[in-house]
């Protein structure tokens, strides 16, 4: 069997092959080919869903958390969801040739900055099997090619989607190596893709802390990530209650393990209807871990400790805290904030835009629910993660976030003097 090193060699000179490849496809023929694999999705449901089976029976045996069964759970609404998103992939614009912006020099030059790929892509992924579908189209789309290594626990439907996105490519055309996933579940192969300097361009992570943290030290290649979902909601002194409540439950209670969803609710100490919010919280079955002044509005709470403030639960739990205005909830979130989605609801416009011009976020949201921190409602299509870091893309990365510029120059035959 080949060693894991020499697999990522191999898988990387044919992914390099198959990119300088994709730079002589239309935007034509990858949208169709993405149609074409949504449709392989669907028409091979049995298949993925048995393989999901196998993997789900394996995951209990292994007592993995509800929050990670959650994450690797397909169902026929979900895969349905899946072949939904490639197929809105198709449908968004081509980045891949736009000009961002054009010059013209004293001298006659015109000068453009041009969008281009980013080349070969890895992508190193726990539990969600939609990423492989997800990453595979975004990639596609914007002329990258990629390289997939899913978690162990998701490997019978990471194998099944990838088998279906790749029946789509072949048969238009376009090369299968443009989309490859790592068969091997030997840990090694990650070491290797993060050693892959000179044929894997960006190292784009998606999982626990644990797997995050190992890229970020490990790679010898540039790292697009977010380490922590630690998500803020503020609700300000003057925010509607109905809203508050809304926007409060859905944010933490929706789904519970996704890295949008709140972990520190945080609630100005002039807001008059702090109690109501806890109740709602509670009813909806979160354990709320509070500061001394949160648990005397409500016995069900329970002490926060330090840890809480610093904590991504991926659970119904959420640490709460009364602060005095929006002074101290911007400082609180800048000492334990990860710069992913922070929210204030508030019905004062002027707080509001002070509250988006001081947290040094990702994302900021006015009235609205962290959960919506997904590339797809906002517009992008699926989305390839979400970058908290303040190069090159931030936030929901789709198919702009994939792609770097190069310079054209058009001259009339200037030389220089």
């Amino acid at each position: 069997m080949t060693n894991p090193a020499q697999l990522i060699t191999d898988m990387g000179n044919k992914a390099r092959a198959a990119f300088l490849t994709l730079s002589g496809v239309t935007d034509a023929q990858k949208s169709t080919a993405l149609i074409s694999a949504a449709r392989h999705l669907r028409a091979g449901a049995a298949t993925i869903l048995e393989a999901n089976g196998r993997d789900m029976e394996s995951a209990r045996d292994r007592d993995l958390s509800d929050a990670m069964l959650d994450r690797l759970m397909i169902d026929e609404s979900r895969l349905e969801a899946i072949a939904a998103a490639v197929e809105n992939v198709a449908e968004l614009p081509d980045p891949v040739g736009q000009i961002i912006d054009r010059s013209e020099r004293p001298n006659g030059l015109m000068m453009e900055r041009v969008r281009v790929p980013l080349g070969v892509i890895g992508i190193i992924y726990e539990s969600r099997p939609n990423v492989t579908a997800d990453a595979a189209a975004l990639t596609l789309r914007s002329g990258n090619a990629v390289i997939l290594r899913g978690g162990s626990e998701a490997i019978e439907s990471n194998r099944a989607i990838f088998e279906a996105m790749t029946a789509g490519l072949a048969e238009e055309g376009l090369p299968e190596n443009a989309i490859q996933l790592v068969q091997t579940t030997d840990r090694a192969a990650v070491g290797a893709m993060l050693k892959a300097s000179g044929l894997i361009d960006i190292i784009i992570p998606r999982g626990g802390k644990s797997l995050v943290k190992r890229v970020q030290d490990e790679a010898r290649v540039p790292v697009l990530a977010h380490l922590d979902g630690i998500c803020h909601t503020y609700i300000g002194k003057d925010a509607d209650q109905d809203k508050a409540i809304a926007i409060a439950v859905n944010a933490k209670m929706r789904r519970t393990g996704v890295c949008g969803a709140m972990e520190t609710l945080l609630i100005d100490q002039d807001y008059p209807a702090p109690g109501p919010l806890l109740r709602a919280l509670i009813d909806a079955g979160c354990e709320v871990r509070g500061d001394d002044m949160i648990m005397e509005l409500d016995p069900r709470t329970v002490p926060a400790d330090a840890d809480d403030w610093n904590t991504e639960y991926l659970a119904p739990i959420v640490a709460a805290k009364m602060v005095r205005d929006m002074e101290e909830a911007v400082a609180h979130i800048a000492e334990h904030g990860s710069h992913h989605t922070d929210v204030i609801v508030t019905e004062d416009s002027a707080i509001a835009d002070e509250f988006i011009r001081r947290a040094d976020s990702a994302i900021v949201m006015h009235n609205a629910s962290s959960q919506f921190a997904d590339g797809g409602e906002f517009g992008l299509g699926a989305e390839i993660g979400i970058s908290t870091g303040r190069l090159h893309a931030r936030g929901p990365v789709a198919l702009e976030g994939l792609t770097t510029y190069k310079w054209v120059v058009r001259g009339t035959g200037q030389v220089r003097p």
